[in-house]
């Protein structure tokens, strides 16, 4: 089980796409339980059935969720699909938004049950040498003649420095009732 998560920055977009590997247990319907457990379903089950178990929690694709896009909670009498992941959410978020941190725990469940799956053998890289800062040269505009003589540099140099608002004082003409 793993959990694929694609980040956006220019259109704010997330999405979340667990997979399995191919096989028998790509064919089961999982349903991710608000404990945290993950329980796999060979044959057609509906949503009821998981919600009975689970009092006051709903149940979403997560095919569907998608940051800044309300939860699409199933209704009680649809069938779960073969081959897709069911999260159960609490009542009270039924008709909020998907946030970052409901990604953040789905993408901790997920790693965990990869985890357990892999029986805890987890290799874990040595870090790469650091480079002390005080080591590297430092890049200086001011030696380079050709970019410092250039009209079009200075006036790009001058638009990027940062420029503090002059903070004034507004004086109020006193209101004349009439």
């Amino acid at each position: 089980l793993s959990l694929s998560l694609s980040l956006s920055y220019m259109g704010n977009y997330i999405s979340c796409t667990l997979s399995a590997p191919a096989g028998k247990q790509s064919k089961a319907i999982r349903a991710i339980f608000p404990t945290g457990e993950i329980r796999k379903f060979y044959q057609p089950i509906k949503a009821a059935e998981l919600m009975l178990e689970t009092p006051n929690f709903f149940l979403v694709n997560s095919r569907s969720l998608q940051m800044g896009r309300r939860f699409s909670a199933l209704s009680a009498d649809e069938d779960l699909e073969m081959a897709n992941v069911y999260i159960m959410f609490p009542m009270k978020r039924v008709n909020s938004v998907v946030t970052a941190a409901d990604m953040g725990a789905l993408f901790l469940t997920a790693n965990s049950a990869a985890k357990r799956v892999a029986g805890g053998n987890v290799r874990i890289l040595p870090a790469p040498p650091r480079i002390e800062e005080s080591s590297m040269p430092k890049l200086n505009l001011d030696d380079i003649e050709e970019l410092s003589s250039s009209p079009e540099f200075q006036h790009r140099l001058f638009m990027c420095r940062s420029k503090k608002p002059l903070l004034e004082t507004i004086a109020e003409e006193p209101i004349c009732s009439r």
